[in-house]
C-alpha cells in the first residue's frame, strides 16, 4: 500500500493526508467526549495545512508542557478579571501580542494559537466556572495530542517525497512583525470582551477571532474584504450542507465520513489539485470556519437548543467579527501611513 501511495502526485497525497487527519481527529475528539470536541480537527488543519512531517514524541511532549503552562496562566487570570480587571486585561493583551509574534517571527502557528486560546477562552470560562475551565483545558491538551497522533498516521499513509521540502514563508522584518502582531491583537480584543459577557455562547466567536487575527497578517489589504468575508460565508454554507447530510444518518461515523469528504474537496483547493483563483489561505479559512460552526451546532443539538436559531445568531456574529477585522485592518493601516507621512525624511547626514 505504501508503494501505491508514492505513485500519487504530491499534491494529491497532501490532500488525502489532510482529509485523513481531520477525519481521525474528529473521531477521537467526539468519541472521547471532549468539552470542545471540534478543537481536535481544528488543530489537525493547522498542522496539516503546511506540508511537512509531524512533530516527534519529544517535540510533542515539550509542546504539551508549554501548552499546560500557558493554560495554567489562563486559569490564574480568571480571578484577576474579577478583582483586578485592568491588570488582567493588560497581561492578556501582552500575551496575545507575544503569541502573534511567536506565529509571525518563528512560524509556530499551533503553539501560538494555543497560547492565544489559553489567554482568552480559559480566563473567560473560569469566570463562569472553574470546572468548565478545567474541562476546556483538558479538551485543548487532548485535542492537540489527538491532532499530532492522527497526523503521524496520515503521514505514514501518504508520505512526502524526500526532495519535496515544504516552502517556508520568509518571516517579516522585526518592525513589520511587531506591527502585524499588534494589529492581530487589536482584532481579537473585542471578541474576547464579548466572550466575558457569556462564555458559553461566545467561545466559538473568540476562537474565530483568534484565527482571523492570524489570517489578517497574511491577507493583502486590497483583497481582505472579499477573502475574509467570502471564506466565512462559504464556510457557513458548507456547515449547512454537512448538517443536512448528517440528518440522513445521525451517527459519529457518518459525521467522520462527511467531514473527511468535504476536507478532501477543500484540501484539493488548498494544495492546487483543483486550480482556484483564490489563495490557499481562503480555503483554509473556509475549512476552519466550517469546523467551528458545525462543532458548535452539534453541541447545541446535544443541549436541546434550537440549532438553526443558534446557527443564525452565530453566523451573524462571525460576519460581524470578520467585518470588524477588515475595517480594523483598513483603519490601522491608514493611521500607520499617516504617522509615516508625518515623520521627517532621513537625510544622508542623519542616516
Amino acid at each position: 500500500m505504501m508503494g501505491r501511495t508514492h505513485t500519487l502526485p504530491i499534491t494529491a497525497r497532501r490532500t488525502f493526508r489532510l482529509a485523513t487527519s481531520v477525519g481521525l481527529s474528529l473521531a477521537l475528539g467526539y468519541g472521547s467526549g471532549l468539552t470542545i470536541a471540534y478543537i481536535a480537527p481544528l488543530f489537525a488543519v493547522m498542522l496539516g495545512a503546511l506540508p511537512g512531517p509531524p512533530p516527534g514524541p519529544r517535540k510533542l511532549l515539550v509542546l504539551l508542557l508549554f501548552v499546560m503552562a500557558s493554560l495554567g496562566i489562563g486559569v490564574v487570570l480568571g480571578p484577576m478579571l474579577q478583582y483586578a480587571a485592568a491588570s488582567a486585561l493588560l497581561i492578556i493583551l501582552l500575551g496575545l501580542f507575544f503569541s502573534n509574534r511567536l506565529a509571525l517571527a518563528h512560524g509556530q502557528q499551533a503553539p501560538a494559537t494555543l497560547v492565544a486560546m489559553g489567554l482568552t477562552v480559559i480566563p473567560a470560562t473560569s469566570v463562569l466556572s472553574q470546572a468548565l475551565a478545567s474541562a476546556v483545558i483538558a479538551a485543548l491538551v487532548v485535542g492537540i495530542a489527538s491532532a499530532v497522533f492522527t497526523h503521524w498516521i496520515a503521514f505514514l499513509l501518504f508520505p512526502e517525497d524526500a526532495d519535496a521540502a515544504p516552502a517556508q514563508d520568509k518571516p517579516p522584518a522585526p518592525a513589520a512583525a511587531n506591527w502585524l502582531s499588534l494589529r492581530a491583537t487589536l482584532i481579537v480584543l473585542p471578541a474576547f470582551l464579548l466572550t466575558l459577557v457569556n462564555p458559553a455562547l461566545y467561545v466559538p466567536v473568540a476562537v474565530k477571532s483568534i484565527l482571523l487575527g492570524r489570517e489578517s497578517t497574511t491577507v493583502s489589504l486590497r483583497y481582505a474584504s472579499r477573502e475574509l468575508l467570502g471564506s466565512t460565508a462559504l464556510g457557513g454554507a458548507c456547515a449547512v450542507l454537512v448538517w443536512f447530510c448528517l440528518q440522513l444518518a445521525v451517527n459519529l461515523w457518518f459525521f467522520v465520513g462527511w467531514m473527511s469528504l468535504i476536507s478532501l474537496v477543500l484540501g484539493s483547493r488548498i494544495y492546487g489539485v483543483w486550480k482556484s483563483r483564490w489563495p490557499p489561505t481562503f480555503w483554509i479559512n473556509t475549512l476552519t470556519t466550517l469546523i467551528i460552526l458545525l462543532g458548535a451546532s452539534v453541541a447545541d443539538s446535544d443541549q436541546g437548543k434550537d440549532v438553526f436559531q443558534a446557527f443564525a445568531v452565530r453566523m451573524a456574529l462571525f460576519f460581524a467579527v470578520t467585518l470588524y477585522a477588515v475595517l480594523a485592518m483598513t483603519l490601522l493601516e491608514r493611521v500607520r501611513a499617516a504617522l509615516a507621512a508625518q515623520r521627517p525624511p532621513r537625510t544622508a547626514e542623519s542616516g
